[in-house]
């Protein structure tokens, strides 16, 4: 890593600098490249924040296993994958694009010397300028089931009294709303926090996402992906 990198100033850098030398050395066969990616790799972290980093391997199977552990304080979660199925991921859009995309697109590298993450982020903006509207708005339809679904099973436990319950549901379907915003106005996030709270989401409660959720099925029929259908539609979709 070069020594005018501003992220060398981060005592969490220096963390996921040590955990990637570790992985060149114990598994030198098999390691094509080492990013970070999250809080880390945006340099807008602090010292609660945990490190996400990626290995990425030549074959799969190869290198060492994904895991999290604690390391000097800090939280540390290693995601593992194969070169070839890391490309697969970058060139298929679902419903979890607006929180995947940001890896893609952001991710620093600690160990990258045939410059691979360049190449993963090129073949992900590569699948985005082929992508059209229609495409963008059948994924946030589905995303829109989630988040009703959702919504639905949290006003169920509010109901019957069950709070916790009623306040994951209720976190759940935020996250899935916001998915929504990202699919259709093609804005990716860094996170389930960052997406709920620029989408405007992160107070809302059952009654207002109610609201929201009725405001994005009105949306997508406009768009001529309605929420509603027969049952053919459900096999013609």
């Amino acid at each position: 890593m070069p020594q005018d990198n501003p992220y060398l100033a981060n005592p969490r850098w220096a963390v996921a600098e040590r955990v990637a030398e570790t992985a060149r050395r114990r598994f030198p066969a098999d390691v094509l490249a080492i990013g970070a990616y999250g809080r880390l790799a945006h340099g807008d972290d602090d010292e609660t924040t945990g490190i996400e980093l990626v290995v990425v391997t030549y074959r799969e199977s190869g290198g060492p296993r994904p895991t999290r552990r604690r390391i000097d304080g800090v939280l540390v979660a290693l995601d593992v994958v194969d070169a070839d199925r890391c490309l697969r991921r970058a060139r298929t859009l679902d419903t979890s694009w607006p929180l995947a995309a940001d890896r893609y697109v952001t991710t620093k590298p600690l160990y990258d010397p045939t410059g691979w993450l360049d190449q993963l982020r090129d073949a992900h903006l590569g699948r985005l300028a082929q992508a059209r509207a229609p495409e963008f708005s059948t994924l946030a339809r589905e995303a829109w089931c989630e988040a009703a679904s959702a919504h639905a099973l949290a006003g169920r436990l509010a109901a019957w009294y069950d709070t916790d319950g009623a306040l994951v549901g209720l976190g759940a379907a935020r996250l899935a709303a916001a998915n929504v915003v990202g699919l259709l106005t093609r804005t990716y996030f860094r996170d389930g926090a960052d997406a709920v709270r620029r989408a405007g989401l992160a107070g809302a409660d059952l009654t207002e996402l109610g609201e929201v959720l009725r405001a994005q099925a009105g949306e997508l029929a406009a768009r001529g992906r309605p929420v509603d259908g027969t049952v053919a539609d459900l096999f013609d979709a």
